[in-house]
């Protein structure tokens, strides 16, 4: 089944999860009224289920009841702005420093005190943007459905006979469909995202029409086999291969950006000291490692090994990309992008 999406209206749900409500309600009898007023409100575009463990984690140290608001990172942020008189959130956690930095104007600066062992290509340079994984983009393959189809990069996406059986979503509400859309600037640009634009009208064509709500569309379609390969994050695919699902991950021969995701603090947090203390929690070496060996990421610390069922960085087309640029050309690259799109479906 086809999904068949037009990309004008951006639906604004938020589901409200209150991952924290088991251990507040057990925990109830033994809090003063003082306590019962520690919060943190949490938006964020990871999926639910990693979120839950982490969450639970902080809860039980701290004390803390945590509410996260759950979206696309592009909705997100687009919230956050519309509330940026009253702020409701103390943290957004989720999308890359290329999809944030536009509107950096809406976070707060922090350093976190775990800083001094954060990989070097990973610190705080912005001031605001602390990294919590490493997140390369790949492909992700339904073994079930690929047959004979190779698909070891971007060109082979252009296969005919995957019209109509790509997954992708649109770089204005998701962050790895946005890194996807700069990795394949620069990669099918041969390193000038200009040169890059053939490619991507050519790649429209073959979504022949579907452009998915989410990067959680993108995933679940490709493990339920509505879609054969699916542009996303590294984690989510790793997360199905590791939980025995017919998932390959395929690591783009002509390049893959590796970026990572940040957790920032939201600018005038109702929860200020709160929002500190979770920063900290979430670059500390316990959740670090929980990451790595329970929860399918990369760590951006120095002292965590990256999961031996994870290929190893240097066995991967690593490319690099102009911060400055993207950050400029965020904007105009979406709209350009939506513009193609909307050309090809309505032909």
């Amino acid at each position: 089944m086809k999904y068949k999406i037009i990309i004008t209206v951006v639906l604004s749900l938020f589901v409200i999860f209150l991952v924290g409500y088991t251990t507040s309600i057990k925990n109830h009898n033994l809090k003063t009224s003082e306590e019962e007023q520690e919060e943190l409100v949490i938006y964020s575009s990871h999926p639910l289920d990693f979120l839950k463990p982490l969450i639970e984690e902080f809860e039980s140290r701290t004390g803390i009841f945590v509410t996260v608001v759950s979206g696309g990172t592009g909705q997100l942020i687009d919230r956050i702005e519309e509330e940026q008189d009253n702020p409701n959130a103390d943290i957004l956690w989720g999308g890359t420093a290329s999809i944030l930095k536009p509107q950096m104007y809406l976070f707060e600066e922090y350093s976190c005190a775990n800083e001094d062992v954060i990989q070097k290509e990973f610190k705080n340079k912005e001031g605001a943007f602390t990294k919590f994984s490493d997140v390369p983009s790949v492909l992700m393959v339904n073994t079930d459905l690929i047959g004979n189809i190779k698909i070891d990069g971007y060109k082979d996406l252009l296969n005919p006979e995957l019209k109509g059986k790509i997954a992708y979503c649109s770089p204005n509400v998701s962050s790895s469909a946005f890194e996807h859309l700069i990795n394949m600037l620069y990669a099918m640009g041969d390193g000038n995202p200009e040169d890059g634009w053939n490619y991507v009208k050519l790649f429209c064509n073959n979504l022949d029409g579907n452009l998915l709500y989410s990067s959680t569309d993108v995933y679940r379609g490709v493990a339920n086999g509505e879609f054969v390969v699916g542009l996303i994050f590294e984690e989510a695919a790793a997360a199905l291969v590791a939980n025995g699902e017919h998932i390959k991950i395929t690591y783009m021969e002509e390049g893959v950006l590796s970026t990572p995701d940040c957790v920032t603090i939201v600018k005038n947090s109702p929860h200020l000291k709160n929002a500190r203390a979770f920063i900290d929690f979430a670059t500390g070496y316990e959740v670090q490692t929980m990451i790595t060996m329970e929860l399918n990421r990369r760590s951006v610390r120095d002292d965590v090994k990256t999961p031996t069922y994870l290929k190893a960085k240097d066995e991967i087309a690593i490319i690099h990309a102009d911060n400055e640029l993207i950050y400029e050309m965020k904007k105009e690259w979406i709209r350009k992008f939506e513009e193609i799109f909307l050309d090809i479906k309505e032909e």
